[in-house]
């Protein structure tokens, strides 16, 4: 899986506002994948190793545009319930971005403040800023001055970036970043602008690099075949909003819409083969839980039926036992001959 044929470099157009809100709907819903997929994304972008069975809060902040609009302004994602992450995409460049990162880490923070041993302590979460895509050059880090009067000096704020137009198919698999690949798309039209792509060449690059790092993710257990039919979705549907707004992505759905269906049907038809073979195995694992419990009874019936016929015996081992006493043998000399206690 290589990402041959498609440039590297930026685009010159911002994309018009329906699209950044697309592309910020669809990267909310990635950050809600399974468990295993979103702990992954956090181990990959922090360089942290949380356990992939790790248990995950969300922390959604809404507020209202000038149009009384409500968006969601921030993600930050709880791990564990103690340590906590901002996410915060971008799809074009923006200096006022850092402030707007430390406003929403305050308010997170604020709602959590603690009192430890008599200090004030609000522990704001390790922010990063997700370009998914952007015009001319970014910093590879925001940094905040926080100045105090009278003395309490100076603090910087850091707020690391990540430029995922940089970042190869590969370099995201290798980084458990796969739940960022279907944003390559904006990849294309910077290609076919530059004209030394054809649609052609870019439905390979969807097909073999974009949905081949989805498979191998898969296959690599980075995430789940349910997050892989859901990431080829949002795919599908940003091409559907590329191919609708960019004259010269036009046809690329039609393109792309046979590849996108035998794959996801290829998907779906291992996932059900699989579930299939599952089902095979617990209904064989219930037959033979079934001919245990069965012979299980068998062995406590046979039991109980030996302790019946013990008891029988004894009993009429005791009879004879008393038959002889009283026909004035002693107790000594009748048990010595039945051979049975009589207590």
């Amino acid at each position: 899986m290589e990402d041959k044929g498609i440039t590297e470099e930026k685009t010159n157009n911002i994309p018009p506002e329906e699209i950044f809100q697309i592309f910020d709907k669809v990267f909310k819903k990635v950050i809600t994948l399974s468990t295993r997929a979103v702990i992954n994304l956090i181990n990959g972008l922090f360089d942290t190793d949380y356990p992939l069975d790790s248990t995950i809060t969300y922390n959604w902040t809404e507020f209202e545009d000038d149009n009384l609009k409500k968006i969601l302004a921030d993600t930050i994602i709880t791990i564990n319930g103690k340590y906590a992450y901002h996410l915060e995409a971008q799809m074009e460049k923006d200096n006022s971005i850092v402030f707007r990162v430390f406003e929403y880490g305050y308010g997170h923070a604020n709602r959590s403040h603690e009192i430890r041993d008599g200090r004030y302590v609000l522990r704001f979460p390790r922010p990063v800023v997700i370009y998914l895509y952007y015009e001319g050059t970014v910093p590879d880090e925001y940094v905040l001055t926080l100045e105090f009067d009278e003395g309490q000096g100076v603090y910087e704020y850091k707020v690391p970036v990540l430029k995922l137009p940089e970042i190869t198919a590969q370099e995201l698999s290798e980084r458990k970043l796969v739940v960022l690949i279907p944003f390559h798309v904006l990849k294309l039209r910077y290609a076919l602008k530059k004209k030394n792509q054809d649609l052609a060449q870019l439905q390979s690059y969807i097909v073999n690099v974009i949905i081949g790092c989805i498979n191998e993710n898969v296959r690599l257990g980075n995430i789940t075949i349910e997050d892989a039919l859901k990431l080829k979705r949002y795919l599908r549907k940003l091409c559907d909003y590329l191919s609708r707004h960019y004259e010269e992505l036009k046809g690329m759905n039609d393109m792309t819409d046979e590849s996108f269906m035998t794959d996801i049907d290829i998907m779906c038809e291992e996932h059900e083969k699989a579930m299939a073979e599952k089902d095979v195995q617990l209904a064989e694992k219930d037959v033979q839980l079934a001919e245990q419990s069965s012979q299980l009874a068998e062995q406590s019936s046979q039991l109980a039926e030996q302790s019946s016929q013990l008891a029988e015996q004894k009993n009429h081992l005791i009879a004879a036992t008393k038959a002889l006493i009283a026909q004035g043998m002693s107790e000594e000399e009748a048990r010595s001959i039945t051979n049975v206690s009589l207590e």
